[in-house]
């Protein structure tokens, strides 16, 4: 499966976000779909950070880190 473009993103998230509004998201795809988005986000950010911590291991990347996995568990947390 390919990555979808910037623009076929954007489309994909107005799509859900008009699903979310309307109410009629039955089968919840346009919550599942902005859900996914978010969480993507999360795990980007903690992904950076990891990864800027592993190459430098600095007080300030450190305390990025932690922010990172701090905010992906409470997102992860969060009831639906």
């Amino acid at each position: 499966m390919g990555k979808p473009t910037d623009a076929e993103l954007a489309i994909a998230l107005e799509e859900a976000k008009r699903l979310r509004e309307s109410g009629k998201d039955e089968s919840f795809l346009g919550k599942v779909v902005l859900n996914q988005n978010h969480r993507l986000k999360l795990l980007e950010e903690l992904y950076r950070a990891t990864a800027t911590f592993l190459h430098g291991e600095s007080a300030q990347q450190h305390a990025k880190l932690v922010k990172a996995v701090e905010a992906y568990r409470q997102y992860d947390e969060r009831p639906g």
